[in-house]
């Protein structure tokens, strides 16, 4: 029998956080319910990240049903081994965090910031292999959304394996949850758990 989790209600990152402790119990079937798409993907990744098998299915208005099954070894786990091979190398390569909060550069004109964004983002490549994860937030999630040179850009990085995280609270905020075209559907948990993780962030 499935072990049920009604998250319904809770705001991000609970959802998450609430599944992360019930996956501390082990069990082999899991049910986590959740009244948000963002809520649904990211339990959804979380899972599938951790060993299970996920299938979200929205049974009525405000309902996701995140379903489970322990499938094998966990993603994540690798992860930390691949990381802690990486941590060992005798040319350990630095992560760069690049944290967007806006779609625009500075203030006073959003067209200019609109322009200089552009430029921003084209330019990025010449960080390397150093440019390792882009965070968006609030407003910076209109540039995974938009169709233009930024998301071009972005789309362009994302090839050349930057990891996009773009927040799904904010995607939902500002209805763009249909429109995103580039990077991964995140949460605050992994937000914050980037920013721990990364060597240097660059704020624009």
């Amino acid at each position: 029998m499935a072990e049920v989790l009604d998250c319904r209600g809770l705001v991000c990152p609970e959802p998450v956080v609430r599944t992360r402790s019930l996956l501390t119990q082990n069990p082999n079937d899991v049910e986590v319910l959740v009244d948000n798409a963002p809520a649904s993907e990211n339990v959804s990744r979380f899972l599938a990240r951790n060993g299970y098998a996920p299938r979200v299915e929205k049974r009525e208005d405000e309902l996701w049903v995140v379903t489970a099954h322990r499938a094998g070894v966990s993603c994540a786990a690798a992860e930390d081994i691949i990381a802690a091979a990486d941590d060992n190398a005798p040319e350990k390569k630095s992560r760069t965090l690049v944290f967007l909060s806006s779609d625009t550069v500075g203030s006073g004109s959003d067209e200019l910031g609109s322009r200089l964004m552009a430029n921003f983002l084209a330019t990025l490549p010449e960080m390397g292999d150093n440019l390792w994860r882009i965070v968006m937030v609030n407003g910076g999630v209109r540039l995974a959304s938009t169709p233009g040179p930024c998301l071009d850009a972005l789309k362009k990085l994302e090839r050349n394996g930057v990891s996009l995280l773009v927040c799904g609270t904010c995607l939902d905020y500002y209805h763009l949850l249909e429109q995103k075209q580039v990077g991964e559907t995140t949460n605050m948990l992994d937000i914050v758990t980037s920013l721990d993780l990364a060597d240097k962030v660059i704020r624009v």
